[in-house]
């Protein structure tokens, strides 16, 4: 008999839910319609993730660090800031926050923080499919190719911003914008290869919250 998958912590869910309705209530009432593309967006990609738990079996540690970073993604585009604390006129909300010019801004903390967190569930995805535990040898390989996935997805989240861009007036930026975009999300994976190197299998990981 096959193991009984575990739910989605209700937790997470609850969390999910409080936050899109109030993100989106907010951007209504501002007439954000960029706030919109990254709303949908967001959905899918929870949408595929709900699917992919079915058989991934996603650790209650990696799901945290999905479900944190759809937050700060979709408070960074609806909470207004200071214009003093943003530079090069660009649009007053928490994605354009830089507290001082030589620290990076918000958005771009939030892209290390994002593929870090998509690098780990890319590594518990390629483990759910070995049924043997990998030596030391293999665990780098594995932590490499997760990496690699992870600054796959973030090129990819660049020409999703890039199709925005396209359709309506957005707050992603121009080159320079994209260049650091990238290279957060770099340092995001390799520091999630990193980290999964010493991680157990999803499986073997204690869940406090499948009980609910």
């Amino acid at each position: 008999m096959s193991e009984p998958k575990p739910p989605i912590p209700r937790s997470i869910i609850l969390f999910v839910l409080v936050f899109m309705s109030a993100t989106t209530i907010m951007a209504l009432n501002q007439g954000n319609t960029e706030f919109l593309f990254y709303a949908i967006s967001l959905l899918v990609i929870i949408a595929i993730l709900a699917y992919l738990h079915k058989s991934v079996r996603f650790s209650t540690s990696a799901l945290w660090l999905l479900t944190i970073w759809g937050f700060l993604h979709m408070i960074g585009g609806t909470i207004p800031v200071s214009t003093n604390f943003v530079a090069d006129d660009a649009v007053p909300v928490l994605y354009s926050l830089r507290i001082h010019p030589d620290l990076p801004r918000y958005d771009q903390i939030i892209h290390t923080f994002g593929f870090f967190s998509a690098t780990v569930a890319c590594w518990e995805i390629i483990r759910a499919k070995l049924h043997v535990e990998p030596t030391t040898q293999h665990r780098l390989a594995l932590a490499v190719i997760a990496a690699i996935m992870g600054m796959g997805l973030g090129a990819l989240n660049e020409v999703l911003e890039f199709i925005a861009t396209r359709f309506t007036d957005t707050n992603v930026g121009g080159y320079t914008n994209t260049g650091w975009d990238l290279v957060s999300n770099t340092i995001g994976t390799v520091c999630a290869g990193f980290w999964c190197l010493n991680r157990r299998r999803p499986s073997e990981q204690h869940n406090p919250d499948q009980s609910e």
